[in-house]
């Protein structure tokens, strides 16, 4: 049996990743997701830990959540994966072009002694955000860089509409794999309920938009 963790930031790109190796016979056994120390929220997204756990709920499968200070983030991961590697034999990453967070991956996969699988990797961005699309997932734009994707960027869904909208930016990769925008997925095809967002801000705080959610409930599929 293959049983897989998964390093999990409540994205578009980690979560499309968890499906695909869904897909090729994995079992995922856990979603392994790191916050910060001093704000409880998922780093670069300002995703609070309780959405997240309500998140994994949301899907069904066990979330396996630590702290992070930040400056040794790799370290840490390493660390928290430690404790759950002996239940599991591959670890999943959603990434797609970026030298350096396949190297982390694999320093990462290595010091834990797990086998490195990344779905994503060496697709165009494009066509994992068809693909995502395609699929049937949901996700809301929860962080940008405010000096190339501006205030009416964040909590917008992402769509056909937003595809067409991002692809005419040829400053930011489609999928925002240089960290211009960060995402949380609300429902798709590996979820059991979905999330509805019912209160949320938009805040800007060093040189950030953030979508602050307030307050959300997870929904039945049936409604």
């Amino acid at each position: 049996m293959k049983n897989a963790i998964v390093s999990w930031s409540g994205g578009k790109d980690s979560c499309q990743a968890t499906y695909l190796a869904m897909q090729q016979g994995y079992a995922i056994s856990y979603i392994a997701n790191m916050v910060s120390k001093k704000y409880n929220r998922v780093g670069f997204h300002g995703v609070k830990d309780t959405v997240i756990a309500d998140q994994a709920d949301a899907i069904g499968i066990p979330l396996w959540q630590g702290k992070t200070m930040g400056f040794a983030y790799e370290k840490e991961l390493q660390a928290h994966l430690k404790k759950k590697a002996k239940d599991v034999n591959t670890l999943v990453f959603g990434d797609i072009f970026l030298e350096d967070c396949l190297a982390m991956a694999k320093r990462v996969s290595n010091g834990v002694g797990l086998s490195l699988l990344e779905p994503l990797w060496g697709e165009k961005p494009e066509e994992v955000l068809q693909n995502f699309i395609k699929a049937g997932f949901k996700a809301v734009i929860v962080s940008t860089q405010g000096n190339l994707l501006e205030k009416e960027w964040v909590g917008r869904t992402i769509n056909k509409s937003f595809l067409s909208d991002i692809q005419k930016r040829k400053d930011v990769d489609p999928c925002g794999e240089n960290g211009e925008y960060h995402s949380l997925v609300i429902d798709g095809p590996i979820f059991k309920k979905r999330i509805e967002i019912t209160k949320s801000a938009k805040i800007f705080r060093d040189g950030y938009w953030f979508l602050d959610i307030q307050e959300y409930r997870l929904a039945s599929k049936s409604n």
